[in-house]
């Protein structure tokens, strides 16, 4: 044994160290299939209108960004402000889908999401997104949003 091994088991900590090791092994990269239940929860809270928990699909502090049109907003409050100031009826909300085009872990608990958006109304929207997800406990949360919309065909 090494000397750190011999002063962790005296003091009754080496059973502890072998349960930390083995959490953080098992819990292992962001799967694109827990990012992707993200993504389906911010479409059926969208769909039922709900913004407030569309946007508690985010992270929670004022690490929390959202870049787009209207520049960088932080934080959970001010995005909600904006989504309900930008989409403030059904009919202008419309119908949301995604579509993810790539997924890269990024270490244990971040990951990069690219994806498409459409909204179906009547006026249609489309655009891309690009994401940063952070594992929050046994949650996964949007830390960073890059949202533009599609050019318009011409």
């Amino acid at each position: 044994m090494t000397s750190s091994t011999n002063l962790l088991a005296r003091n009754g900590l080496a059973p502890l160290s072998l349960l930390l090791l083995l959490v953080t092994a098992c819990t292992g990269p962001l799967q694109r299939a827990n990012c992707e239940r993200v993504l389906d929860e911010q479409a059926a809270q969208w769909n039922r209108g709900d913004l407030r928990a569309f946007v508690a699909t985010y992270w929670p502090g004022e690490e929390l960004t959202f870049l787009g049109s209207r520049g960088l907003t932080r934080g959970q409050e001010d995005l909600l402000a904006n989504y309900e100031a930008g989409y403030p009826t059904a009919e202008a909300r419309g119908r949301l889908q995604f579509e993810v085009i790539d997924f890269q872990p990024l270490g244990a608990d971040h990951a990069l999401l690219l994806g498409r958006y459409e909204l179906d109304r009547k006026e249609p929207d489309s655009g891309f997104f690009t994401l940063v997800l952070r594992r929050d406990g046994d949650t996964v949360r949007i830390l960073h949003d890059h949202t533009s919309r599609a050019a318009s065909p011409e």
